[in-house]
């Protein structure tokens, strides 16, 4: 019954019966086949049956519930398996938000060297996104805020907290202070980054608490592409200090802390809400408790 629960976890997450298929490497026959069987094994409909996807019926919600618990537990016994045979490995999937990128070599760079059998795929997503991902068992570990927005039932650790400055080109408005407004930086050309991230969100609330409202010319989802325009001069942006260290900046690009008020956000690990937890899940986890007690998070 595995594999059934699977094929229907696919359909659920594509909303359409040929993606699925593909996803999954099978014919759209075969799909159909196997999920009319979990239908008959289980006694109820799961999918609104028509020409194409419509939709899961109410016990088919209920089920997808049911999958997702039941397909995770397989996954974490064949991984538990695995480890106790030839130690652990496997590839650890890590979806974060865009601004706490550059700490994630912090974390998987020693976790190689303890685990030399793992290999990564890292993705940059929304805050949202990555709640989705983790549902769907598509990633083991997400990086996001973890005081802002609702997470849901999931397990977190936070990792540092976000403060943000002001980047702007030396030469331009506000570029010789010590330390600028949130009210002052209303007033300038700002790039930010697009409203479904949440970091956006967060300066909207402050840039609002502080009576003003957001009007950037220029959003994009890309910090890169950020940067590259705050390099003319003729744009400013509001980037979290842990990206500007990254970046290097200095003259001729200053960041300026931003106060009144002096904002900050937890920004941490989350992980799928389950016992016992998959072995990689379980390592990274132990990982980042070694991070952070070495204080080079801050």
């Amino acid at each position: 019954m595995i594999d059934k629960l699977e094929f229907f976890i696919a359909l659920a997450k594509t909303q359409h019966f040929g993606r699925a298929a593909e996803e999954l490497g099978i014919t759209q026959p075969t799909l159909s086949a196997a999920l009319r069987q979990l239908e008959e094994q289980l006694g109820v409909m799961l999918v609104k049956r028509g020409s194409r996807f419509q939709g899961l019926t109410p016990e088919g919600e209920q089920v997808l519930t049911w999958a997702r618990r039941i397909v995770g537990d397989a996954r974490t016994m064949k991984e538990e398996m695995r480890a106790a045979r030839h130690g652990l490995s496997g590839r650890l999937r890590i979806a974060a938000i865009p601004t706490a990128l550059p700490m994630v070599p912090m974390l998987t760079t020693p976790f190689r060297e303890r685990h030399p059998g793992v290999t990564f795929t890292v993705l940059s997503r929304t805050s949202v996104e990555i709640l989705s991902l983790l549902g769907n068992f598509d990633i083991d570990i997400g990086i996001t805020y973890l005081d802002n927005e609702p997470l849901g039932r999931v397990l977190s650790m936070p990792l540092y907290t976000e403060r943000y400055r002001l980047i702007t080109a030396a030469g331009s408005p506000l570029a010789d202070r010590v330390q600028v407004t949130w009210a002052e930086i209303a007033e300038l050309p700002l790039c930010l980054l697009t409203p479904d991230m949440q970091n956006r969100r967060i300066i909207d609330q402050h840039l609002a608490a502080a009576g003003s409202s957001t009007r950037p010319t220029l959003e994009s989802n890309s910090m890169i592409v950020l940067l590259s325009h705050i390099r003319t001069g003729k744009w400013a942006s509001i980037m979290p200090v842990h990206l500007a260290e990254t970046f290097g900046f200095n003259e001729p690009i200053r960041a300026i802390p931003i106060v009144d008020p002096d904002a900050s956000h937890m920004v941490g690990l989350v992980a799928a809400e389950r016992e016992p937890r998959p072995p990689l899940v379980a390592a990274v986890l132990e990982e980042a408790h070694r991070l952070v007690a070495s204080k080079r998070l801050v």
